[in-house]
């Protein structure tokens, strides 16, 4: 293929062709579309787009301010990525990956369009998934150079892994570069600023334009290929979609590594012409509660995880700025909601969305909003369900639209391609769709927990833990019985859990009995993702672990 791709769709993976097994032979007709979208407005790169941007708003608008109050015009961002990027194409061919391992910030956003500026791919690197994750990410992706930052590494302690990486692929530091740049790079921001078309390389908007890669919490991290045309489309979309003013600001602390923060927190804002305030990580609630009141933010992009500690940190003034908090990535409690809507009267207009979409699908809007659903389908996408085996109510999740990702790349087969078959991505989840075309999100397929027959959602028993314990975290997982087929363990911090209080509340409120874990187990932290998702891989791990010990033999007495 042009872009460096080989086509590999016609080999699916064991895991996938697992799953093809409970589709039905003939799929089901589309049921529901969303509403109408022009395909002519993403017909170009990322960096087109941020050139189309300053004309229409003009290059000495601000655009992003960063964690130090640093602000940058678009004039300030398309003249860096013009030199970075020219420094950094030295050694590479238009095509080729380059790694990004940054915090949320400007940084982060000028390497970003600075490798794409001259036809390179970013890589966003997840800095907390660890070397061997991303090791495999840059091997999927043929990632031999990655840009990084002294004081990145020094601030996140992350000497052993800078270590690790250096022994395979070459670490560029931003601020050795700066104190670098040459004659040539700067006449190449000189010229780009003023004949843009020269310098900028022009690649096909369906080119890769980043290499994005899952958590990997259910296997070896994917590489998520997203084209220019894909990113463009969910700007469009949201544009279309949800009402975002011109003097609205963009609190965003998710990373860059993920496609909420890369799409949601820096795109959408460029590409609307809206300020975008960004914060490093997402974890230091109460700074983040004071910059939102400080930079006057008016949407903030979060998790419920994270939410409920930024409410928690804040008093009644500091989130009085917000008119509404978009969350996605997973489900947004009742409890959540109530809290924010009496103490700040805020609304929570939450979403769904997968890298795979770019990530946006689905979205509740401001004036249509309806608690407990994640929206409607974005504009242009199509959805299907697929009937599975023991569940009745709902389907798994199909989908299609001008977001949909080119495909998966693995480190197995680096740089092969496996394309959605005729276009439709299998989501893996559990969905209903009212008459309404709102979406209901059931669980994930892999969440679902299979005793005496029937399928009993995980994600039902975590509700039932949160609704009963509401100031704790937890976590539900299955393991093998050999009566029932699977148990269900529930771990949680609430540190005086009792089944018993589980049970009189699952009968209270008509819950099913298989709901029922039949052990809780009170652990002091739930491992939590670099993006606010429940790391469910070390909470299986964690599970097994725990009923090993507990069921261990007690040690013979002493004679």
């Amino acid at each position: 293929m042009a872009d460096g791709l080989t086509d590999a769709s016609s080999a699916k993976p064991a895991e996938e062709a697992n799953n093809a097994e409970m589709i039905p032979a003939s799929i089901e007709d589309v049921i529901h579309t969303g509403a109408d979208f022009n395909l002519n407005r993403i017909r170009k790169s990322v960096f087109e787009a941020l050139l189309q941007s300053r004309n229409r708003y003009g290059g000495k608008k601000i655009a992003v301010v960063d964690a130090d109050g640093r602000e940058l015009s678009y004039n300030d961002l398309i003249k860096a990525s013009f030199a970075l990027g020219h420094a950094l194409k030295q050694g590479t061919q238009p095509g080729d990956s380059v790694g990004i391992l940054l915090p949320t910030g400007v940084g982060a956003i000028i390497a970003f369009f600075a490798i794409s500026a001259y036809g390179r791919v970013p890589a966003m690197l997840n800095f907390t998934a660890g070397d061997k994750a991303l090791k495999s990410a840059c091997k999927a992706s043929k990632t031999k150079r990655i840009v990084t930052a002294h004081r990145f590494i020094e601030l996140g302690e992350l000497d052993a892994l800078e270590s690790e990486l250096s022994k395979d692929h070459e670490l560029i530091y931003l601020e050795d570069v700066r104190e670098n740049l040459s004659t040539m790079d700067k006449v190449a921001a000189a010229g780009g600023m003023v004949a843009p078309w020269a310098v900028r390389a022009w690649p096909s908007p369906d080119a890769p334009a980043v290499y994005l890669f899952t958590s990997g919490t259910e296997g070896e991290p994917k590489g998520v290929v997203l084209s220019h045309a894909n990113l463009l489309a969910n700007v469009e979309q949201v544009r279309d979609h949800v009402p975002i003013y011109d003097n609205d600001v963009v609190f965003n602390p998710l990373p860059t590594f993920h496609c909420f923060g890369l799409t949601g927190g820096v795109l959408v804002p460029l590409g609307l012409g809206v300020k975008s305030v960004c914060h490093p990580t997402p974890l230091q609630a109460k700074t983040i509660v004071k910059r939102i009141a400080e930079t006057e933010a008016t949407i903030l992009f979060a998790t419920d995880t994270f939410l409920n500690q930024y409410a928690r940190a804040a008093d009644g003034a500091d989130l009085q700025s917000l008119r509404m908090a978009v969350c996605g990535a997973e489900r947004v409690k009742d409890e959540t909601r109530a809290s924010l809507q009496k103490r700040f009267d805020l609304d929570i207009v939450e979403g769904y969305g997968l890298t795979e979409a770019a990530p946006v699908l689905a979205v509740n809007q401001p004036e249509n909003n309806k608690p407990g659903t994640v929206g409607q389908l974005m504009p242009g996408c199509s959805a299907k369900l697929v009937p599975v085996p023991g569940i009745e109510e709902g389907g798994q999740l199909h989908i299609k639209g001008p977001n949909i990702m080119k495909g998966y790349i693995r480190s197995t087969a680096p740089l092969e391609l496996e394309a959605p078959e005729e276009g439709w991505h299998d989501t893996g989840d559990i969905v209903t769709i009212d008459n309404e075309g709102f979406l209901r999100i059931r669980g994930r397929v892999k969440r679902f927990a299979k005793l005496g027959g029937e399928m009993v959602s995980l994600a039902v028993v975590e509700n039932c833990a949160t609704a009963l314990w509401t100031d704790d975290m937890h976590a539900a997982a299955t393991l093998p019985d050999k009566r029932k087929g699977e148990q269900i363990i529930l771990l949680t911090t609430y540190k005086k859990a009792e089944r018993v209080d589980f049970v009189s509340f699952a009968k209270n409120h008509g819950v099913t009995e298989l709901a029922i874990p039949k052990k809780i187990i009170v652990v002091d932290e739930i491992p939590v993702l670099g993006t606010g998702k429940t790391n469910y891989g070390q909470v299986q791990r964690m599970a097994e672990e725990a009923m090993a010990v507990s069921s261990a033999p007690a040690p013979a007495p002493a004679e």
